[in-house]
């Protein structure tokens, strides 16, 4: 698919704070929809996701009164890290594994000093707002590739 260069034209969320009128699930139906799919091993992006296009829930939090990941918090089966700094890691990962293969990959060396740039980024917003302990670190993997 090309990129988009120009027009505005992309979907929004609703403006109403109210569950829509066609959405016929009670907020106990749409929680243990929820905590089933992360069960299954899904995260709460991919939850969204389904909850939208599978039972036409448009968005959770007008139903229930709560966001994916509390409801997840609640029941227990809250990731011990954000999905976004997981998702960085395993990139940063799999940029290591690479560069051990391929030494001279500059421009993979430069996109994995971005990557752990905003590994640091993330997660020292993380520790300021509490969701990671203010002892967590991350091991950078660029030290023994320079």
């Amino acid at each position: 698919m090309p990129k988009r260069e120009k027009g505005r034209s992309h979907s929004i969320r609703p403006v109403s704070k109210r569950p829509p009128s066609w959405c016929k699930y009670q907020p106990e139906e749409v929680e243990a929809l929820v905590i089933k799919l992360a069960k299954e091993g899904h995260p709460a992006s991919r939850i969204g996701t389904i909850l939208r296009d599978s039972y036409a829930i448009p968005l959770v939090k007008p139903i229930t009164g709560k966001k994916i990941m509390q409801i997840l918090k609640e029941a227990g089966l809250a990731p011990a890290i954000p999905e976004d700094l997981g998702d960085l890691m395993k990139k940063a990962a799999s940029l290591t594994v690479h560069l051990e293969r391929n030494r001279k990959d500059i421009h993979n060396k430069r996109a994995l000093q971005v990557t752990e740039a905003r590994i640091y980024k993330l997660s020292r917003y993380y520790k300021r707002e509490g969701v990671l302990p203010p002892n967590w670190k991350y091991a950078p993997k660029i030290t023994s590739l320079v």
